[in-house]
């Protein structure tokens, strides 16, 4: 097929390689993307100083002006550069902040293919407790307006695509869950036989709430097997146990940390913004061979198969019994690491949904 020297144009929130969601559902498939002689541009919304102090406790000054340049550009961005462009590809909001004018803009307007792409519940308000004036003005109700102004929507998993076909009235609703890479990146597995056993979590400062759940879990265990807990985030927590360490996220060293952890945890609230995610610790997890434990709430109940690659536990107890069986059997730990690193090569990798995301832009 010939295309056009400008094929896509990426509208996405965050500056390239710093955001998890973007990086692993939209940058990912950028050597995709080249291998298939397709021509992108990304247009982040906040430059990297806006990204610096976005989740910082007050700088409003800072803030305002990282949104108001944002705004400058996205304007510029979609009067000036994106009729140029074939397709327009939008991850979870063009702008951040009010009602969806651009997406109208470039849908209605200039008659672009748009297409939407979203991994969380967006649509139910959901905001850190360091941005509480967002709230006011986040217009949760646009998103699904955008679904309907949208070519196609892809949706991270089922919940989202049900969400996705009640407002897009064509039916262009594709679900490509989040991926990793299993050549290049994710190709190494845990050693499970080797040192201190650890049981870990990664994840932003907005999730590490769900890890309260199961401290008192933690706690019970650490009096009675010796074991480190890790946690690998943005943000360093203050956690009532003996034995534990703080790794600050680098995407540098983000497989060498995960490989720190022997079991996986992945505690969620039983909600409607749970049932939004899309499960990405537990196939972080799974790729690189390590068997995890999890809430049995939305996309968890699909990813981990209860006995083959790991748990699914919704009372302390049975938290308990889970961890303390992995914590005790290696050889079931390494069994169920390789089950699960099978599960994500064939349902979750990158060489699996390439030829989805290719799709989209035919």
């Amino acid at each position: 097929m010939a295309h056009t020297k400008r094929d896509i144009l990426f509208l996405l929130p965050y500056p390239v390689q710093v955001a998890p969601s973007q990086r692993f559902r939209v940058e990912a498939y950028f050597p995709v993307l080249e291998a298939a002689g397709l021509h992108w541009k990304c247009a982040p919304f906040f430059d990297a100083a806006g990204w610096q102090v976005l989740y910082r406790k007050g700088a409003m000054v800072q803030k305002g002006w990282a949104v108001i340049k944002g705004f400058l550009k996205r304007l510029y961005t979609t009067l000036l550069v994106a009729p140029r462009y074939r397709v327009i590809f939008v991850h979870r909001e063009a702008a951040p902040l009010g009602p969806p004018v651009f997406e109208w803009l470039l849908s209605k307007v200039f008659r672009k293919k748009l297409i939407y792409d979203f991994d969380d519940a967006i649509w139910i308000p959901n905001v850190s407790a360091n941005n509480q004036l967002a709230r006011r003005l986040k217009a949760f109700w646009k998103i699904g307006r955008i679904c309907s102004y949208a070519h196609t929507v892809v949706g991270g998993n089922d919940f989202l695509c049900a969400y996705a076909r009640q407002h897009n009235m064509s039916g262009s609703v594709v679900k490509i869950p989040t991926v990793v890479d299993t050549t290049h990146r994710y190709n190494r597995l845990q050693n499970t036989t080797s040192g201190t056993v650890t049981v870990g979590w990664t994840g932003s400062h907005s999730t590490l709430p769900y890890l309260d759940a199961i401290m008192p879990v933690l706690q019970e265990l650490q009096a009675e097997i010796p074991f480190t807990f890790v946690v690998i985030a943005d943000k360093k927590p203050s956690l009532p146990l003996q034995d534990w360490v703080f790794i600050p996220w680098s995407p540098q060293t983000e497989i060498d940390d995960l490989l720190a952890i022997h079991i996986g945890v992945m505690p969620l609230a039983s909600d409607s913004w749970s049932e939004g995610k899309c499960g990405f610790k537990l196939i972080q997890y799974l790729a690189l061979g390590i068997p995890a434990v999890a809430s049995p709430v939305g996309v968890n109940t699909v990813i981990i198969e209860e006995g083959i690659n790991g748990f699914l536990a919704a009372t302390p107890q049975s938290w308990k019994n889970a961890l303390r069986t992995l914590l005790e059997e290696v050889y079931l730990r390494q069994r169920m690491g390789q089950a699960g690193r099978l599960k994500v090569e064939e349902a979750y990798s990158l060489a699996a949904y390439a030829p989805v995301f290719l799709s989209l832009f035919r």
